[in-house]
């Protein structure tokens, strides 16, 4: 056996790690781009609707960490 392939092993398995988490972080940051995009995109009729949205959205992330936690465990 190559003494070489447990680390040229490890580094590409590594680099293949760091992509896919890579990838999975743009998802997200365009997940909530779009979703403040959609905010912006809204004509509120005045401040207390523009925070309503806020909150949902608020609510929206509050919800995704707390899935995200649970699947930590």
């Amino acid at each position: 056996m190559d003494s070489n392939a447990g680390p040229d092993f490890i580094r590409e398995y590594q680099k293949r790690f760091e992509k896919k988490i890579h990838e999975n972080e743009i998802e997200v940051v365009q997940h909530w781009k779009d979703k403040v995009d959609t905010l912006l995109k809204m004509k509120p009729e005045g401040i207390a609707s523009l925070q309503l949205e806020l909150k949902r959205i608020s609510s929206m992330m509050a919800t995704r960490i707390e899935t995200l936690k649970k699947g930590l465990r």
